[in-house]
């Protein structure tokens, strides 16, 4: 990797380039002041919108509302728009119905409509099986109001029988009616490459923006990743164990080489910058410092 102050940086591309960052619902005090403070400190990268996680089987959905509420409360101030999650599995047409209503009577335009995963021990999985049937009915009980955000999987969804079935499954979404899709995190650039490649060649001209994990503690990612199918490349593995306890080490590198991995995710093509930022604002900040995204 060619050190930061190296790197030339196609101001035009940056211009175009949209950001954004995702949250999950503090659930106490504490993490309510947190996440807010965090959101403050984003707002200098003038992104798009910031989203709220909504937990399996719509779990965290109180949380996840007064979390987005309290974000749209001030879009006059940020002109930065909340984005609920909204999962289906596991849920019925009333209830969505029902979140529909409310994101409306809030101002809300936009969400991330998907499937979710069923809750342990849950076994009806609602009236939707699968995202795009959840995308379907927000068009016909809504219309063009929201703007939808769908998943996608560069290196395929852990269930999916193979590749060929998964980008079957995510065109079925964009038919259905999505607007735009953020993958799941990577950290290979030819997936995300070859992935765009074969939706262009399937006729799926959505825009797709790569979602960006920042790695604050390896353990945690790389149980996570081994559950969702998101490949930790052996040599990066290598090289985050290598460092042990030493968090200032690990913080540095990784700060590096995600400056690297995002400027080479512009530098390929890439519509936008999502940034998973686990309610922390660094290294997300700091990254996009090195990248010149931030005036």
């Amino acid at each position: 990797m060619a050190p930061i102050n190296q790197r030339i940086i196609d101001t035009k591309m940056t211009q175009e380039l949209t950001l954004s960052c995702e949250f999950f619902p503090p659930k106490t005090e504490k993490g309510i002041a947190i996440l807010q403070q965090v959101r403050k400190e984003l707002a200098v990268l003038r992104p798009e919108f910031y989203s709220v996680t909504f937990g399996a089987g719509g779990s965290t959905q109180d949380n996840t509302l007064n979390a987005v509420l309290d974000i749209q409360q001030a879009y006059a101030d940020t002109g930065i728009d909340a984005t609920p999650h909204l999962s289906c599995v596991g849920s019925t047409a009333d209830v969505i119905r029902a979140h529909l209503q409310t994101f409306k009577q809030h101002g809300i335009h936009r969400l991330v409509a998907l499937r979710g995963d069923l809750p342990s021990g849950m076994r009806d999985p609602g009236d939707f099986r699968y995202a795009n049937e959840l995308v379907e009915f927000i068009r016909q009980e809504t219309g063009d109001h929201f703007h939808i955000e769908v998943a996608c999987y560069p290196e395929v969804h852990p269930q999916a029988e193979n590749a060929d079935i998964d980008l079957t499954n995510f065109k079925r979404k964009v038919d259905a009616g999505a607007n735009s899709a953020i993958t799941q995190y990577f950290y290979n650039i030819d997936a995300y490459t070859v992935f765009v490649d074969r939706c262009q060649r399937n006729g799926i001209d959505i825009p797709i923006v790569p979602g960006i994990m920042p790695i604050n503690n390896y353990t945690q990612l790389a149980r996570f990743s081994d559950a969702c199918g998101a490949e930790i490349p052996r040599w990066l593995r290598k090289q985050l164990e290598s460092f042990g306890d030493d968090d200032k080490a690990t913080q540095e590198f990784v700060t590096e080489f995600l400056t690297y991995f995002c400027q080479q995710l512009i530098d390929a093509g890439a519509p936008g910058l999502h940034f998973y930022a686990m309610n922390r604002t660094d290294p997300t900040l700091t990254i996009c410092k090195n990248l010149g995204l931030v005036t």
